[in-house]
């Protein structure tokens, strides 16, 4: 007994991918044993094999039970060694789940998804951003980069990332060369715009940087604090920039002029009133203007813009370029018939 004792002891000890492969070893050869010992009653070692994965996993259906002396000492020793090691594989096996959850929870696993949204700095903005962000595309996949001790939600398609944003190993984890988009955020409680669009700066030229050297495009949207700053982000070529001052002070000028009009802003902005400002390429059936614009009426959707070019209705009669950007306002509904059109 004691030398099972000190087996068991010992395989404890050992590394999870030794410790099944052992295993496997274990339960064939017994199986071939058993066949050996009794040809008559195991007639085939798959019928060996039977016998012992019913023994060692204390199911013992009784259809195949060893006659000769041998056989059944031998059965005992399956009986005393091999659920002991079955039991510890499958404490291994539960073992490395919990290891798994903890170290996903920690940000600590390197992320292999495409086609994610990359958030630098979990913010009660960022937070917002992502609830947003989900509801549109009920695909969406958000991982957040930060420095949080562990993830600070739990969601299926939520992934964290702990560490430095402007460190390559971090962003190599977060495989952000193959995100759609990155949304770089100021910290909370940061009033200071020269450190905070600084900080801001020093993240997105790591992540340019890295895209430029593995030969790749990464599409970055970045909060700022001051609009003067914005020269700065240019030349790291930043492909959106949100002004956060500049943006709440050109709203309240708004509502103070035309009365109501923060309101609509604010609601078609949310995705409370049902419909959202959306992007959609040229069809190969619009010619002009006027002809997305009247396919698009039908599908309950209005054409706003080219780009940035809101004066649609004065150009209507002119063809629309191969290279537009359209932009329309629709419900989720109208925008799935959109992408339907050919």
């Amino acid at each position: 007994m004691l030398f099972i004792f000190e087996i068991m002891r010992m395989t404890v000890r050992i590394k999870k991918l030794t410790l099944l492969l052992l295993t496997l070893i274990f339960l064939i050869s017994s199986a071939f044993i058993m066949h050996w010992l009794e040809p008559e009653m195991f007639v085939t070692p798959f019928i060996g094999f039977w016998y012992v994965m019913t023994t060692v996993t204390t199911t013992g259906y009784g259809d195949f039970v060893p006659e000769t002396t041998m056989g059944r000492i031998f059965g005992l020793f399956l009986y005393l060694v091999g659920i002991g090691l079955i039991g510890i594989v499958i404490g291994k096996i539960v073992e490395g789940f919990g290891i798994y959850r903890k170290l996903k929870e920690e940000g600590k696993l390197r992320y292999k998804g495409k086609n994610h949204y990359v958030i630098i700095g979990w913010t009660n903005k960022a937070k917002h951003t992502m609830n947003e962000i989900m509801e549109i595309d009920d695909y969406a996949k958000i991982l957040v980069i930060d420095s949080l001790g562990k993830s600070p939600i739990e969601h299926e398609r939520f992934s964290y990332i702990q560490g430095d944003p402007t460190d390559i190993e971090t962003l190599e984890k977060a495989n952000i060369l193959e995100a759609k988009a990155v949304l770089i955020f100021t910290r909370d409680m940061e009033y200071n715009p020269v450190t905070a669009d600084g900080q801001s700066l020093l993240i997105v030229s790591s992540i340019e940087s890295y895209a430029v050297e593995m030969n790749k495009e990464i599409y970055t949207i970045v909060e700022i604090l001051k609009e003067k700053h914005i020269s700065n982000f240019e030349h790291a070529n930043v492909d959106e920039f949100i002004i956060a001052d500049e943006a709440l002070s050109d709203l309240m000028a708004k509502a103070a002029v035309d009365k109501g009009s923060s309101k609509l802003i604010m609601e078609l902005l949310s995705r409370r009133s049902g419909v959202d400002i959306r992007k959609i390429k040229k069809k190969q059936i619009w010619k002009t203007y006027n002809d997305a614009f009247d396919d698009l009426k039908k599908l309950g959707a209005n054409l706003i813009s080219d780009r940035n070019d809101f004066n649609i209705l004065a150009k209507l009669e002119e063809r629309i370029p191969t290279e537009a950007e359209l932009y329309v306002i629709c419900s989720k509904e109208a925008y799935e018939k959109i992408m339907e059109v050919r």
